[in-house]
């Protein structure tokens, strides 16, 4: 089965947006190619973008991703460097900064990019910087970050290995991945969560990012109802 390869729909099909018609193909979205000639859609409708944003940011998506609990097992991010892959509205980029850290906010969409610049200006956020960032490669510096957050993104990355061990290289020494995803099992709830074939077990995270170079690994499973988070080490 052929996943999307666009870090975009991470936020726009699954819980992120909340917001089931957001695949359907609307008039408001536009068919473009990546580097690797793949179609794929990207929000370019400035008002669809609010509306999604609306959905992200809202009530329901507080209720499924807990970002208090995220942030907590996260520890203490005052003074550090963050890169929040798959970025979005800024859910958890904003967050980040509250807490202290100098935040990176990366995303594919220029949607997202445009709303989450507008709402750095409204809001008087003085660290968080923007990067557009293509498909296959996160455009890290080599020990440019503490650390990397992917949350509900990592299932739609392609090429994970290489794409993991450049992340690996962007951390600084002792810096970490961090990953949110869904579990692989069926919940009774209705949860907006990505198909079956395209999530990603616990297992074979740690076996892909393994490969792409990380070597210690805590695993949560009982924090959230719905996902785990792996923190992988940079020796």
């Amino acid at each position: 089965m052929t996943k999307p390869n666009t870090l975009m729909i991470a936020i726009a099909c699954v819980a992120l947006s909340l917001l089931s018609s957001s695949c359907n193909g609307q008039a408001n979205k536009k068919h473009e190619q990546d580097q690797s000639g793949h179609t794929h859609q990207a929000f370019v409708d400035k008002d669809a973008v609010e509306k999604m944003a609306k959905n992200v940011e809202s009530a329901e998506r507080d209720s499924m991703q807990q970002p208090q609990k995220v942030l907590q097992l996260m520890g203490n991010l005052n003074g550090k460097k963050i890169m929040d892959i798959g970025a979005g509205t800024g859910y958890f980029s904003v967050r980040f900064a509250n807490a202290g850290a100098t935040v990176i906010a990366a995303d594919v969409s220029d949607g997202f990019q445009d709303y989450l610049k507008d709402r750095i200006t409204k809001e008087k956020i003085e660290n968080i910087e923007l990067r557009k960032i293509p498909y296959d490669n996160p455009l890290l510096k080599e020990n440019e970050v503490d650390i990397v957050f992917v949350a509900n993104t990592y299932h739609h990355i392609e090429n994970r290995v290489a794409y993991f061990s450049e992340v690996y290289k962007g951390l600084k020494p002792d810096g970490e991945l961090v990953v949110v995803d869904y579990f692989k099992v069926e919940f009774e709830d209705k949860i907006q969560a990505p198909a079956m074939a395209m999530r990603v077990s616990v297992d074979q995270v740690i076996f892909e990012l393994k490969k792409a170079g990380f070597e210690s690994f805590d695993i949560e499973v009982d924090l959230l109802v719905y996902q785990y988070i792996i923190r992988a080490k940079k020796k």
